[in-house]
């Protein structure tokens, strides 16, 4: 008698509809970590190996306004500043193994796409000794 109460006093309170939900819940949670340690544990192999090694080459198109040359010929380096008229890059710095003006010309030339008589008119030399 004090069983068929109990069953009504669930029944009316809905609790056999709770009572599910634990282990609902568990049984959810049991299975998608089986799934996700399975798909986690497999071997994948790739196609395509990565390049660490290799440089990006980037080739920008800018407006330059000047370029500054500090020639440091101690110790055989060209520090080049480049300034420019975009608003996204405004400054531009390299280093160049180059003390010779000639050379240096057709680095720079080189390195910003610019003929050899643009860098020349642009660029303002600074000689260290």
């Amino acid at each position: 008698m004090i069983s068929l109460r109990f069953l009504r006093a669930l029944y009316s309170l809905g609790l056999e509809f709770w009572l599910a939900l634990p282990l609902l819940g568990f049984a959810f949670w049991f299975t998608t970590s089986a799934l996700t340690d399975h798909v986690l544990s497999r071997p994948y192999g790739t196609t395509t190996q990565l390049e660490a090694d290799t440089q990006l080459e980037v080739h920008l198109s800018v407006t330059v306004v000047t370029i500054q040359a500090e020639i440091n010929q101690q110790q055989g380096f060209t520090k080049v500043e480049v300034l420019t008229k975009d608003s996204v890059l405004k400054k531009l710095d390299f280093i160049f193994p180059v003390t010779d003006f000639n050379q240096l010309e057709t680095t720079i030339a080189s390195e910003l796409g610019l003929s050899r008589e643009n860098v020349r008119r642009l660029v303002r030399y600074q000689v260290k000794t």
